[in-house]
């Protein structure tokens, strides 16, 4: 079967010391612009830069009141924009997202592609400081929103399951962190702190810019030259931690709150990154098991056996994690793992059926072509192979889903390893 289908090309090149990827294409009657800033994820840094992001949308040097800045976004048309961070692997990535309408369906001429790229220039070069730091009043205002949100992940059982297996699994390790940061870090970061920081990164640290929508290359790179005048110092080299580590034992955890639904949650390594040989095949085997409706713990565990509200896995490819979750009532818990292990165990003997593998290589396929109607996706894709240190074109990708086997569906297998089994339980019943 031919998968052949349009390539994500980028064109990439220096400017200003960043790394600029433009992609020129019709498709889109928007110009999106996503510049992402790496950073190691770390205990020193990781508030600071999640505190960053809030405080740099709050203001810039032409535009000192938020109130302003809304406006003139509107003015832009309504621009859509944010500054949020993420995190890939081992690396915290701090990105500055604008999308804005394409000035050729605009009834009257404008320069609204250069006044976005203006515009991520200041955050980037012309932020809201005085005398070496940054506002008070915005940054004491977003602390108090950061510490709400870090301190309310607690009301997200989904989300909180998540990152209590993350924290449990990947102690000692930087992935263990939250990517919004510690509230108890809050108190002590000033504006000046922040600002250093700011400096820093901006200076230091690897910065890509993407820019996709019908536009000219030239225009974009003379109105980033222009208008983001990064003073670059030689750029940091951000080491890409291994995913390889030896699971000694299976570790329990339990927390009591009060929920009405136990979560269950196990994490897994898988040995293998974004990078590796094996990816194609970790993505179809993470697909047979728990990736989709058709996989063996949604039909198994949820379908068939009726002890789970849901049942997925989930990878982290660029840390080499897979994750199961799943919602049981506390009581199921024994009985739940005990099926869950039994699926991973068809898995390592290659009992997969020929419908399990068509319809996840489908499956697969149609939602990695589907990356070519998102712009952001698009990016996203493309920006895993830079911070991976392996580009892998699309097609590349597609092709090798053709041609994995269950043979290398169960090399993948043998290598998965439970680590952590996690659950969230009512605070009845025993242990």
């Amino acid at each position: 079967m031919g998968t052949q289908v349009h390539e994500i090309a980028f064109t990439s090149s220096q400017i200003n010391g960043m790394n600029v990827h433009i992609l020129q294409t019709e498709k889109f009657k928007t110009t999106t612009i996503v510049t992402m800033i790496e950073q190691e994820l770390s205990e020193e840094t990781v508030t600071k830069t999640a505190l960053l992001a809030m405080v740099m949308k709050r203001a810039t040097a032409r535009f000192k009141e938020t109130k302003r800045l809304r406006e003139y976004l509107d003015f832009l048309y309504g621009a859509i924009f944010d500054v949020d961070v993420t995190k890939k692997g081992e690396r915290q990535i701090l990105q500055i997202y604008m999308e804005v309408p394409n000035e050729k369906y605009l009834a009257q001429a404008s320069t609204l592609l250069e006044e976005a790229i203006q515009f991520v220039g200041d955050m980037l070069t012309r932020p809201c400081v005085e005398n070496g730091a940054f506002l008070p009043k915005y940054v004491t205002q977003e602390k108090e929103t950061l510490r709400k949100r870090i301190e309310s992940l607690i009301d997200d059982k989904m989300k909180y399951a998540n990152q209590r297996v993350t924290e449990e699994m990947c102690k000692d390790e930087p992935f263990a962190l939250l990517v919004q940061g510690r509230a108890a870090d809050l108190p002590a970061i000033t504006g000046e702190d922040l600002y250093r920081h700011f400096l820093e990164i901006t200076t230091s640290n690897p910065i890509n810019l993407f820019v996709v929508g019908d536009v000219d290359e030239l225009q974009v790179k003379k109105a980033i030259e222009t208008h983001i005048p990064l003073q670059r110092n030689a750029v940091k080299e951000l080491k890409v931690t291994s995913p390889i580590k030896n699971v000694e034992q299976e570790r329990t955890v339990v927390d009591r709150l009060d929920v009405s639904q136990a979560k269950l949650n196990i994490g897994c390594r898988t040995n293998i990154a974004y990078k590796d040989d094996d990816y194609p095949a970790l993505l179809m085997y993470n697909g047979i098991l728990g990736g989709f409706p058709h996989s063996k713990l949604f039909v198994n565990v949820r379908e068939k056996a009726s002890l789970a509200y849901y049942a997925v896995s989930r990878l982290e490819s660029h840390k080499g994690i897979m994750m199961i979750m799943s919602g049981i009532e506390a009581i199921k818990y024994d009985q739940a793992v005990e099926i869950i292990k039994a699926q991973m165990d068809l898995m390592r003997q290659g009992k997969i059926t020929e419908e399990e593998l068509s319809q996840t290589r489908a499956t697969l396929t149609n939602q990695f072509r589907e990356l070519l109607d998102s712009a952001r996706m698009m990016i996203e894709y493309t920006y895993n192979g830079v911070v991976s240190g392996r580009k892998r074109p699309l097609n590349e990708l597609l092709q090798a889903f053709e041609t994995v086997t269950i043979d290398d569906i169960k090399r993948v297998a043998d290598q998965v390893k439970i680590d952590m089994i996690y659950l969230l339980r009512d605070k009845k019943g025993e242990a």
